[in-house]
């Protein structure tokens, strides 16, 4: 059996919701062990969220809890504004290679757990912090989601049509695009540690790296002092360049022509009508500066076609297009289900689920299960009289004194 990369190598997961999970799940997927550590007074968000199992609202019912917890890990509940929940937690951190919080800054030094403590207890310590802004500077301090940081990043004021008010993108983009740069910086500081015997403070402002996904509009306006304003689905550097009804009930197909030579192409998929051939369209600047009348044109020829059939014709004459899928389509995708994107698991209170696995996790010869998602303190007895040694009756006394809360 080939070893995975991470084996052996030890989480303590104070993350919740979006980011924390997924960024701890990466060294999940290729044998790290993770415990996962919740509150019964305040357990992880993510397991009030919709959807639920049958629409029946539970903590053990939410798809999204499922979807972003898609490797076996510990989980327990620990009640961190106790005295004793503290002192449990700091022999946790001994335990641990790494631990990972995704609180507020200065939430962790509230309880004596920041960086410079954990060292006191384990001085070659791996810590992430991933919180909204970072551990430092004016706005350290203020909370936020993935949907506020939709705003902050400059997403919201370049999304949406000109004549309407910005307009936020679908749930937490940022959820999707930060667990990648804090995994990175896991990786690299594992094999930093491997090779020096020395930990590591990760500190990775969830702001900041929301930023990459529109440098180029900010570089512009460093350079230029140019504010960019919301275009619907219009790109600068390309004519036609939309999403386009076509035949059928809410069917949609988006265009992309970059070039000229493009658009020849296009014009010989619709059969070179001859507004194709209007010298006012001949080039990119023209068909700009007409893209009100070429929109117009283009849907004209689009609404007597599926959008299946606009997609093939155009690709196969090189012509950038793509159906727009409802979720239905998704799920019934041929290729989707060909890369195995849905799998089925069994819960012990959701009973048979469908998951959608996360993309293209196989390396050489190693891949990992799916497992369901860890019930609230699943783990209570086995990672506090296993893992850490508390006898029976200890354990049973600290939960009567609400430290597993």
């Amino acid at each position: 059996m080939i070893k995975k990369p991470f084996e052996g190598v030890k989480v303590l997961d104070f993350t919740w919701i979006g980011v924390g999970p997924r960024s701890i799940s990466y060294l999940l997927y290729y044998g790290a062990t993770a415990i996962k550590v919740e509150s019964a007074l305040r357990p992880d968000a993510v397991r009030h969220a919709t959807p639920y199992k049958d629409g029946i609202y539970g903590l053990e019912r939410s798809y999204r809890f499922a979807y972003l917890h898609p490797v076996k890990s510990y989980d327990i509940t620990l009640n961190l504004n106790h005295p004793k929940g503290v002192e449990i937690a700091k022999r946790l951190v001994g335990w641990a290679d790494v631990v990972a919080d995704g609180y507020t800054a200065g939430t962790m030094e509230k309880w004596g757990m920041g960086y410079e403590d954990l060292k006191k207890i384990k001085p070659d310590i791996i810590m992430l912090r991933t919180c909204m802004h970072g551990q430092t500077g004016p706005l350290a301090k203020i909370p936020g989601t993935g949907f506020t940081l939709t705003a902050l990043s400059g997403f919201a004021a370049i999304t949406g049509w000109p004549d309407r008010p910005p307009c936020g993108l679908y749930d937490a983009f940022t959820d999707s695009v930060v667990p990648l740069f804090n995994a990175l910086y896991l990786i690299t500081a594992l094999d930093y540690r491997r090779r020096t015997g020395k930990g590591q403070l990760l500190d990775l402002s969830q702001h900041e790296v929301s930023m990459h996904s529109i440098a180029p509009l900010i570089l512009d306006y460093d350079v230029n002092r140019r504010e960019p304003k919301t275009k619907g689905n219009r790109l600068d550097y390309a004519a036609p360049h939309g999403i386009y009804r076509c035949k059928g009930d809410d069917r949609w197909c988006a265009i992309a022509v970059f070039t000229d030579d493009e658009w020849l192409s296009f014009g010989k998929v619709i059969g070179n009508p001859a507004w194709t051939k209007d010298p006012k369209f001949a080039t990119i600047s023209g068909r700009k500066q007409n893209e009100d009348e070429l929109d117009n044109l283009v849907e004209a020829w689009t609404s007597k076609h599926s959008p299946e059939e606009v997609m093939a014709l155009m690709q196969g004459e090189g012509v950038g297009a793509g159906v727009a899928l409802n979720l239905k389509d998704l799920y019934e995708n041929p290729q989707l289900e060909h890369d195995r994107c849905f799998q089925e698991l069994d819960h012990p209170e959701m009973g048979k689920l469908s998951l959608y696995q996360p993309p293209g996790f196989t390396l050489s010869k190693v891949s990992y299960e799916r497992h369901r998602p860890p019930l609230l303190g699943e783990h209570n007895e086995y990672v506090y009289t296993e893992i850490l040694g508390i006898s029976d009756e200890e354990f049973v006394q600290l939960m009567e004194d609400g430290v597993f809360d």
